[in-house]
C-alpha cells in the first residue's frame, strides 16, 4: 500500500513508526526538516521537507497515485486543504484529524465527503467517550467498548486477598464461573500474554475481554470494588473537558476549574447543571475547599501534561478513588501508570490507532492502541473466506504474541474459548502485541 502523511508530529511520527511495521510504501511530509531526519534515522520511510499543501510537494510524494493520504498537522485548516488536493489529485482514500467538533456535524460531514474527504478523526470525541464509559463503571482503569458495548475490555489492579491471586487463568477458570477471558498482564513494566503456567500477582494490572454480566465477576476477583461515582471535579475547560462534562450529563455532581477568566465565563454559559470555577485548579487551597476529599473522580485536562499529573498525584493523595490525566508528553505515559493514575488520554495515539485501522488486511472495525501496555487491541470481522473460520481457535496456530479474547455474534457478545469456532460475520476481538499484528489480521484477511 502506498501511504502518504501529512505531519510529522507527535501523532504523525507514532503512525509511521506503526506503518513501517508492516509492507508499505511510505512517504511523510512536514516542515521540521529536523523532525524528519529524526523519524527518518529510526523508521523504513520516505521523507519530503515543504508544505503540505503545495501541489508540486504532493505530486513529489505520489499523493496522485496513494492508497491513502492521512493528514494529521495541528492544524485543522491545512489538513482539510491538503486533504481535499490529494483527492483532487487520485488518492484513493483521504482521512484528516481535525480538532474542532463543529466539523463533526451532519451537515459539514456532508459538505468535506463532496470535498472528497472520506473520513473525519476527532481524537477529543473519541476519548471524551472513553472516559464517560470508564466513569460508569468503578473500578477498571480502561475501559473500550465493541459493537456498541456487547463486549469491553477492561483493566484492573489484582489486590494482594484477591481470590484468584497466585492462580493462572486456566486453574480460575476452574475454580469460578468467568464471564471474562484475560488477553494480559501488565506487571513491572512488561507485558505478558497469558498462556499456559502464567499466575496472576498481586499489583499486575490485567487486561480482560468480557461482556456486561462479567464485569461484576472481574471486579470481584480481582479484589475490586464496584462503587458508583457521582462526585467530578474537572481540571481544565478545553474541549476535552466541556465534551466530558456534556457527556456525563446530570447524573453527576460536576466541578470544573478554569483559570482563564474569560473562558469560564463562556463554558458557564454553555454548560447547564455545571458549577464553573474561575481559579488556579492546580492550587491545594482551593482544591480543598471545593471538596477534593469528597470527590470520587478527578480529570485533569489541561494543555499541561505535568499539571495534569501532579494534579492527580495531589487527588490520589487525598483519597480521590479514580483519575484520570490528559498526558500529550509520550515520554511521560509510562511513568504516569507506574505512580498510579488509573487512565491516560493521549489524543496523538487515539487519532494514530483511529487511523492505523484503515491499512490493516482484512475489515477491521475499530483498534485502540494501549500505550501502558504498547499494545493494540482489534475489532476484526470475520469474512466467508477467512482463514479464522471453519476450525475451533486451539487449532488455529495463532501468532503467540496475540490473543482472542471474545466475539460479537449477531447482538450476543461471547467470551473466547479454546473450542469457539468462529463464523463469518462474526466481529472478533483480538489483543496483539505490535510485531503480531501483520500476522493476525492475515487470518481475517
Amino acid at each position: 500500500m502506498r501511504i502518504v502523511v501529512a505531519g510529522a508530529g507527535e501523532a504523525g511520527t507514532h503512525l509511521a513508526k506503526m506503518l513501517s511495521r508492516e509492507n508499505h510504501e511510505i512517504v511523510i511530509i512536514d516542515s521540521d526538516d529536523q523532525r524528519l531526519k529524526n523519524l527518518a534515522a529510526t523508521s523504513d520511510l520516505l521523507t519530503l521537507q515543504g508544505d503540505v499543501t503545495s501541489k508540486k510537494l504532493l505530486m513529489e510524494a505520489g499523493a496522485d497515485e496513494a492508497d491513502l493520504f492521512i493528514a494529521v498537522t495541528p492544524w485543522d485548516d491545512t489538513n482539510i486543504v491538503s486533504a481535499i488536493m490529494a483527492k483532487k489529485l487520485g488518492a484513493k482514500l483521504t482521512v484528516v484529524r481535525i480538532g474542532e467538533s463543529e466539523s463533526l456535524s451532519r451537515d459539514n460531514r456532508d459538505i468535506f465527503t463532496g470535498l472528497g474527504i472520506d473520513s473525519i478523526v476527532y481524537p477529543e470525541k473519541i476519548a471524551t467517550r472513553e472516559v464517560t464509559n470508564t466513569l460508569h463503571q468503578s473500578g477498571v482503569s480502561t475501559l473500550v467498548d465493541f459493537s456498541g458495548g456487547k463486549l469491553s475490555l477492561l483493566a484492573v489492579r489484582m489486590d494482594k486477598n484477591a481470590p484468584i491471586v497466585n492462580k493462572t487463568p486456566g486453574e480460575a477458570g476452574d475454580i469460578y464461573h468467568m464471564e471474562y477471558r484475560a488477553v494480559a498482564i501488565q506487571r513491572a513494566g512488561k507485558t505478558i500474554i497469558p498462556y499456559g503456567d502464567v499466575r496472576y500477582a498481586p499489583d499486575d494490572i490485567v487486561y480482560v475481554v468480557t461482556n456486561h454480566a462479567g464485569i461484576k465477576n472481574i471486579l470481584r476477583h480481582s479484589g475490586q470494588k464496584q462503587e458508583q461515582m457521582t462526585q467530578v471535579m474537572i481540571l481544565g475547560g478545553s474541549h476535552i473537558g466541556r465534551l466530558i462534562a456534556k457527556e456525563l450529563g446530570r447524573g453527576y455532581n460536576i466541578k470544573i476549574f478554569e483559570a482563564d477568566r474569560d473562558e469560564a465565563y463562556r463554558l458557564s454559559d454553555a454548560l447547564n447543571d455545571v458549577l464553573v470555577i474561575h481559579g488556579d485548579g492546580t492550587k491545594v487551597d482551593l482544591l480543598l475547599e471545593e471538596g477534593l476529599r469528597t470527590t470520587d473522580a478527578f480529570i485533569a485536562v489541561t494543555g499541561d501534561s505535568e499539571a495534569n499529573i501532579l494534579a492527580c498525584l495531589l487527588a490520589k493523595s487525598e483519597g480521590v478513588r479514580h483519575t484520570i490525566a490528559e498526558i500529550e508528553n509520550l515520554d511521560y505515559i509510562n511513568l504516569a501508570e507506574r505512580l498510579g493514575i488509573d487512565t491516560i488520554i493521549n489524543k496523538k495515539l487515539i487519532a494514530a490507532s483511529h487511523i492505523y485501522r484503515y491499512t490493516l488486511a482484512g475489515s477491521v472495525s475499530m483498534i485502540k492502541y494501549l500505550a501502558a501496555t504498547d499494545a493494540e487491541v482489534l475489532e476484526f470481522v470475520a469474512l466467508p473466506k477467512s482463514k479464522i473460520i471453519n476450525k475451533p481457535i486451539r487449532d488455529m496456530n495463532f501468532p503467540k504474541n496475540a490473543i482472542i479474547g471474545g466475539l460479537i455474534r449477531g447482538k450476543t457478545g461471547y467470551i473466547a474459548t479454546g473450542d469457539t469456532w468462529i463464523q463469518p460475520g462474526d466481529h472478533v476481538v483480538v489483543f496483539a502485541m505490535p510485531a503480531a499484528i501483520g500476522e493476525v489480521s492475515m487470518f481475517f484477511k
